[in-house]
């Protein structure tokens, strides 16, 4: 059986082997200059106050979390704990902690861990990463307002600590993400944002807001002979046309592209070998909001999904740096119906189901949209002709990167284009759709079904994995069939690396995210890097 990254790489198109089979043998020293490209500036350096990828980019380099996401094998493994042993009912783990320290010397305690998870859900921070801890056991009571804490962490001593999750699935899932990552609970929590203290294999050297994020080896990190770069220089360029001319006069070492530049970087033979692209497990979508009326009747929905030549869009926008989406769960998870259909363009169809709604004429909505290329303005500029052949008119709210999340989040959208995790843990990231997850973890769209509950809860308390997939899949079928989004694509990312660089993987997740302790540059590189 493939694992879950294999099935990936084997759905890519092409990936850059060259990049994932390079010498064995890492040299010590230098500086990467990697990019973080969604966007010009970093909203926060505490990474548990914000949910962008532009912020994670950075977070990966200072932070570490109790697991680690393990790009090759595609499953989570332990990071700051070394061992665990499990309830026999297996709700409960207890983890040995590694012998860690942080930045500013403190030495990593059970008490950190305590600390960490109760501050992230604590409703009263309204944290974005309180997502990652809605697995635990007494979260949803502390969250709630009826108890003072988390009643499922639980220090055992100084390096133990006991964690009782609600069902039975791998809380390494949840506990691996970097916006769930263990802090000091000595440190100043108001200095996280701006001098961030972390267990990661860099610490922060230098930050020049709207230009770059200066990091510095730290020796103290607890893989031995790591990381093995002397700096790390995250350099902020969220326009596609700045990385690629940074990128061919060699000021930067990684560059990830977009679909024009995909395209005329396979077609030139200096750059073509040196790309790495793998199919991430994010979906791109239109959220429909159920305030607005008319996105309360699934007929409307469903019109929309018919009405759009989503296929056309993935062809000659995107320049096939897609995949077009089926469901919510892309083609790479486990629990993807290989037999499903996704929605055909049919105006015909898209027609006749406004008028069974009412909406024959006269339905009007805006999308809150960045100006992504892939995921933003330039796709509903696309579609808008499209719907309005059925008779629905669309515009535009648009907005920069950091400002999309913040509109979701408050609820002060009437539909929104985004690009949102999908996996790699299907029941994580169906349970998005679960009607007790809230507006503010990942349910956007305030979805409620009965039937999508039953299922979602019998595959968290389902031991046999055929099983719980099965019912998984029918979740995930019955999502596509209530359509509470558009269903529009899988991404393809792709990144173009300068030949000097070495130890970068084709991470499913998001492929901007890399383990940097791992990253090494040989003699080629220019003298700007030594």
């Amino acid at each position: 059986m493939l694992t879950r990254l294999g099935f990936i790489a084997a759905l890519a198109l092409g990936t850059a082997s060259a990049a994932l089979a390079q010498d064995a043998t890492p040299k010590d020293g230098g500086k990467l200059v990697f990019t973080a490209a969604y966007g010009n500036s970093i909203t926060s350096l505490d990474i548990t106050a914000t949910p962008h990828t532009q912020d994670e980019i950075v977070a990966k380099a200072i932070n570490r979390s109790l697991y680690k996401w393990n790009p090759e094998s595609g499953k989570p493994e332990l990071d700051l704990a070394e061992s665990f042993t499990k309830s026999d009912d297996g709700k409960t783990y207890t983890y040995k902690l590694r012998e860690a320290t942080f930045h500013n010397g403190d030495k990593l305690d059970a008490d950190d861990v305590v600390w960490s998870y109760n501050r992230l859900a604590d409703p009263k921070k309204a944290l974005p990463g309180a997502e990652q801890m809605l697995q635990i056991a007494g979260v949803a009571e502390f969250q709630a307002g009826k108890a003072d804490h988390i009643s499922g962490v639980k220090k055992i001593d100084d390096r133990t600590v006991e964690i009782t999750v609600v069902n039975l699935a791998d809380p390494g899932w949840n506990l691996m993400s970097n916006y769930a990552p263990i802090y000091s609970k000595d440190y100043p929590e108001d200095q996280l944002a701006s001098k961030p203290n972390g267990l990661g294999p860099f610490k922060l050297a230098n930050y020049v807001p709207g230009s770059k994020v200066e990091l510095a080896k730290f020796d103290g990190y607890y893989e031995k002979g790591k990381p093995h770069l002397d700096k790390l220089d995250i350099m902020l360029m969220g326009e596609a046309s700045a990385r690629d001319v940074a990128f061919r006069n060699g000021e930067i070492d990684a560059n990830i592209l977009g679909p024009v530049q995909y395209d005329a970087y396979n077609q030139d033979p200096a750059l073509k070998d040196h790309i790495l692209e793998v199919a991430e497990v994010y979906t791109r979508n239109i959220g429909f909001n159920p305030k607005v009326k008319a996105f309360q009747d699934k007929r409307v929905r469903q019109a929309i999904n018919y009405a759009i030549n989503k296929d056309v869009i993935v062809t000659k926008l995107l320049k096939n740096k897609a995949y077009p989406a089926v469901s919510w769960l892309p083609i790479s998870s486990p629990a993807f119906d290989k037999n499903a259909k996704p929605y055909a363009y049919d105006p015909e169809k898209a027609k006749a189901l406004l008028k069974e709604a009412g909406f024959e004429t006269g339905l009007k909505f805006s999308v809150t949209a960045t100006s992504n290329e892939s995921w933003g303005v330039p796709i509903v500029e696309a579609i808008i002709p499209m719907l309005a052949k059925v008779g629905v008119e669309v515009t535009t709210d648009p907005v920069e990167s950091s400002v999309l999340s913040d509109k979701i989040l408050s609820d002060n959208f009437e539909t929104f284009i985004w690009s949102n995790s999908s996996g790699p843990d299907p029941l994580k990231y169906l349970n998005c759709f679960y009607s007790k997850t809230s507006q503010t973890a990942c349910n956007y769209v305030k979805f409620s079904n009965a039937d999508f509950d039953k299922l979602i809860e019998q595959a968290g308390n389902e031991t046999d994995p055929a099983k719980q997939s099965d019912l998984l899949k029918q979740a995930n079928n019955l999502l596509q069939e209530e359509a509470p989004v558009w269903f529009f694509n899988y991404n393809k990312a792709v990144m173009a690396y300068q030949p000097w660089v070495h130890g970068l993987k084709a991470n499913a997740m998001e492929l901007a995210i890399q383990d940097y302790e791992d990253i090494w540059i040989d003699d080629k590189a220019p003298a700007s890097r030594k």
